[in-house]
């Protein structure tokens, strides 16, 4: 199986969730082993999408190189990976990733667009060989050795709206388009408004996140799909892990993962090489990738 980029050049312009200024994005094919490759215009800076660039997990997955950074790139990541981009460059001329409607969408449209290419090198995979597990109190997020690629997540929130809410996920690029790229990321007034006076979520909005008061949701259209808030977090976890390098062939599990969690279990995969295996694919076949992200 083979390395993958984009075909051609696409561009869009979407608001910054924490600056609320407009953000274009444009994404360039890249040759092989390039990997995912993020540059900002406006200051000449470019680092590469692998755990040791992230700076920041507080909000967001954000990298970085020690000086400057590129915030919330979690959706994007989310929706290259499911989509078996092996190779691509995104530049931005500013701070963060747009967040355009919350979710996935807008950048499953945009590599729709930018369609295919094929390489001519193997594709390599990030085969997981033991459990590893990462606690926070009774939160946990792990990976465990399996040839079907799973995410298995939990929350429990004591508003009304949401409640304990779970989640079950066999990962392919169509299951991700239909089940997990339109669900929306998700806050609540009384935070949105705290951020506010702190300089931040200056652009969040009813258009590109589902707000909640005390008791509802005040979004008019409502959810676009049962246990959206659940299933949004595995939106998140995939572009997480995706900062590994490779499909990742292992089950992912989750009780109230967040960022940070997913963050440090990614530098624990990493930290004992009896942990993982990254194998270059030279069978098709080999785990079904074919079919997963055709």
């Amino acid at each position: 199986m083979k390395q993958v980029t984009i075909a051609r050049r696409v561009q869009s312009v979407g608001i910054g969730l924490h600056k609320g200024e407009p953000i274009q994005i444009t994404l360039d094919p890249l040759e092989a082993n390039s990997g995912i490759v993020f540059y900002r215009s406006d200051i000449g800076m470019s680092v590469k999408a692998e755990p040791t660039s992230v700076v920041n997990t507080q909000m967001a997955t954000v990298i970085g190189d020690g000086k400057h950074y590129i915030s919330t790139i979690e959706h994007l990541l989310s929706a290259i990976y499911s989509y078996g981009i092996d190779n691509i460059l995104i530049t931005l001329d500013a701070a963060e990733v747009p967040i355009m409607d919350g979710s996935g969408a807008s950048f499953c449209m945009m590599l729709d667009d930018a369609g295919r290419r094929v390489l001519e090198e193997n594709k390599s995979v990030f085969i997981i060989k033991k459990e590893v597990i990462i606690h926070d109190g009774e939160k946990f997020v792990k990976v465990s050795p399996s040839n079907n690629p799973t995410y298995d997540f939990m929350i429990d929130f004591s508003h009304p709206v949401i409640g304990k809410q779970e989640y079950s996920f066999e990962f392919s690029r169509q299951n991700y388009i239909d089940h997990i790229s339109r669900a929306r990321t998700f806050g609540f007034m009384q935070d949105v408004q705290y951020l506010r006076s702190k300089g931040l979520a200056l652009g969040g909005s009813l258009e590109n996140a589902i707000v909640m008061d005390d008791k509802k949701i005040l979004n008019p259209e409502g959810l676009r799909f049962p246990l959206e808030f659940v299933r949004h977090k595995i939106l998140d976890a995939i572009g997480d892990l995706a900062l590994l390098g490779a499909p990742v062939i292992g089950s992912y599990a989750s009780l109230a993962g967040s960022h940070n969690l997913n963050h440090l279990l990614t530098k624990a995969i990493l930290a004992d090489p009896n942990n993982f295996e990254r194998r270059a694919l030279a069978n098709e076949n080999e785990f079904e990738l074919a079919g997963v992200f055709a």
